[in-house]
């Protein structure tokens, strides 16, 4: 395993966590659109002290440039965010996971047109086994009940996700850092969200007690500084379709999570759906280390 295969899967390990610590926010007044302040404006904090102990001429950006990040931080973290969160609220959160993980395969759609990725056998069945793993993993064996609202947010969920990937490989073509597109992905996201929907005393609510402060933390950084540090990275090394498809384990551990610590069973189609998740990242796995070896030949 390379270390851009391993960024993509901390990152998608680290998304896992989302659900765990963000379901705590409602706790303390904080609804859908605070957490997304929340999450983004506290990932933006920390990627903003990320930069000044790092460089701070990565602030600088080019204005020609800057629809990257409009596309990053508003065309995706913010309205791939909105339509997850109204999607869940008009269907079943295995439903709306499912919706939300086409983004592999629009990723790999996209990045063939775009960036004339292949669209290889390989990523293919490996796209195939994670869709079908996170079906399983989510619990969707037990019926599926759609409204065409719901599908459309659903959907567009898993749109807004996919063109995280797209965006940012832009960006990282045009010469930016990591550090960069995501202090600006999360900055543009918080402040629309805020925009559009205003704070609604979530900045207080924050601070309200330590328990709140330790909850918002664990959004900020572990569901949102981390995931996008490493994944960002990851597309430095790595196609898209590949990177997308690797963090799919993110199901696999949120419903690890639901086991560990909520007491949930393990259904032998969630079993399934580990097993199925997991095989699509080996598969892809195996494949780098074929094209390394290809790579080492031709050389």
């Amino acid at each position: 395993m390379n270390k851009y295969v391993g960024a993509v899967l901390g990152a998608g390990f680290a998304w896992g966590f989302m659900g765990f610590f963000t379901r705590h926010l409602s706790e303390f007044g904080i609804d859908s659109s605070g957490a997304i302040i929340v999450r983004c404006g506290l990932g933006a904090l920390c990627f903003g002290i990320l930069i000044l102990i790092t460089g701070a001429s990565q602030f600088k950006v080019k204005f020609k440039d800057f629809w990257c990040f409009i596309g990053t931080g508003l065309l995706s973290l913010l309205f791939f965010t909105f339509c997850y969160f109204n999607a869940i609220n008009m269907m079943s959160l295995s439903t709306a996971a499912i919706l939300l993980y086409t983004a592999p395969t629009i990723v790999m759609l996209l990045s063939a047109v775009l960036f004339k990725e292949k669209i290889t056998k390989t990523k293919l069945v490996a796209a195939a086994l994670a869709f079908a793993g996170c079906a399983l993993v989510s619990g969707i064996t037990g019926g599926v009940s759609l409204t065409l609202s719901g599908l459309l947010f659903g959907l567009g969920s898993g749109f807004g996700y996919a063109l995280y990937s797209i965006f940012a490989r832009y960006a990282l073509q045009r010469g930016y850092s990591s550090n960069t597109i995501n202090f600006y992905s999360c900055l543009l996201a918080a402040l629309g969200a805020a925009v559009i929907w205003g704070t609604n005393g979530c900045i207080k609510a924050m601070v309200s007690s330590p328990r709140a402060m330790f909850w918002c933390a664990g959004v900020g950084i572990l569901s949102c500084f981390l995931p996008y540090l490493l994944y960002t990275y990851g597309l430095t090394g790595l196609e898209n379709g590949k990177a997308s498809v690797l963090a799919s384990v993110e199901p696999v551990v949120a419903s690890l999570l639901g086991i560990f610590f909520y007491h949930e069973k393990m259904t032998l189609p969630s079993f399934i759906g580990v097993v199925l998740v997991l095989s699509a990242v080996v598969l892809l796995n195996m494949k780098n280390k074929e094209e390394q070896h290809d790579q080492t030949q031709s050389a």
